[in-house]
């Protein structure tokens, strides 16, 4: 599958308010969205099954499309990552089923007790054909992006997309998620808000992803920096790791932090996750470290307006056929 992350992006319309994450969980678990709080019963009762838009065995996740009530919906369901602190519990109070035995090797079945069986699901509903489009797999095409594609094809193509970053400014104006955020400096001009992303469950640090968000409006991704964003991107490297080893108690040997080109949503934001963990989208024809990022920017502070760049983009993407279109690809 070419990607499997559950993101928080627009696709164009405002979906923020039909997207809910829950767990099947242990009562008094905080499974919703920040201070919505839990949702009550099974919201996936009723759904319908329509087709299976991907899977990864290897990542143990799958993309369904499907309809509540005739409304068009994505769910995603992700098992969630084995805990170090819940492993007495496992070994303790689950049934194993033999199902192989040869000399010193055996197979078993395993069956966790209830608490210890959680899947991750997230629920997009009402949900656009993009939003299926996205989630299916497709096979993908890595574009070649001269500084003059980017004035002719790409900045068009963005301008004409009704991307909606409500949700972003939700954050920042503290309308939601409140509850979420890590570390947070105000300063409109350099500061940002630090909290964890959705595809990390907060429950243990092997996978550990948070992403931070600038107050700055207008910086839409890489192709937008310039020298003058220094003191800004300086100011969330910095601080944003100081306040994962105060929290989380990583240091910054141990942390890998990037932007995105094509970013997910044209609002400046930063990437912070664990070194070890295979994050989607940490490759490298689409992740750029910030580290790099500042020093490129020192030497050349048009680096990133004359610069080629590469990124991934999708079949059925649209700023691909733009591509096509004029004979870039």
């Amino acid at each position: 599958m070419s990607e499997t992350p559950v993101k928080r992006e627009t696709d164009g319309v405002e979906t923020d308010h039909f997207t809910h994450k829950v767990k099947k969980a242990r009562v008094g678990d905080d499974g919703g969205r920040g201070e919505d709080g839990n949702e009550s019963g099974n919201i996936l009762h009723g759904f319908k099954t329509t087709k299976i838009l991907s899977d990864s065995a290897r990542e143990k996740t799958i993309f369904i499309h499907g309809q509540f009530a005739e409304k068009e919906a994505v769910v995603i369901l992700e098992k969630t990552p084995f805990r170090e602190d819940t492993l007495d519990d496992l070994f303790t109070d689950s049934v194993l089923k033999l199902e192989m035995r040869n000399d010193i090797y055996s197979t078993y079945r395993l069956q966790a007790p209830h608490h210890l069986n959680e899947i991750k699901t997230t629920v997009v509903c009402p949900a656009t054909d993009k939003h299926v489009k996205k989630y299916q797999r497709q096979e993908s095409f890595l574009v070649e992006e001269t500084g003059d594609d980017y004035q002719s094809i790409t900045l068009p193509y963005i301008q004409q997309q009704s991307f909606s970053l409500q949700w972003v400014y939700n954050i920042l104006e503290k309308k939601a998620e409140c509850d979420r955020i890590v570390f947070e400096d105000p300063d409109p001009k350099v500061g940002f808000v630090l909290l964890p992303d959705f595809k990390w469950d907060q429950k243990q640090v092997d996978d550990l992803y948070l992403i931070a968000i600038a107050h700055c409006r207008g910086i839409r991704s890489l192709r937008d920096l310039k020298s003058e964003h220094l003191p800004l991107l300086q100011n969330i490297f910095q601080k944003g790791k100081e306040a994962i080893m105060q929290r989380y108690n990583i240091p910054a040997s141990k942390l890998r932090v990037y932007l995105h080109y094509q970013p997910s949503y044209y609002h400046l934001h930063v990437h912070f996750t664990m070194l070890g963990y295979e994050a989607p989208g940490c490759n490298v024809e689409r992740a750029h470290l910030l580290a790099d990022i500042i020093q490129n920017l020192q030497s050349d502070p048009q680096y990133y307006r004359t610069r080629t760049l590469y990124f991934p983009l999708r079949a059925e993407d649209g700023l691909l056929s733009r591509f096509k279109e004029m004979g870039r690809l």
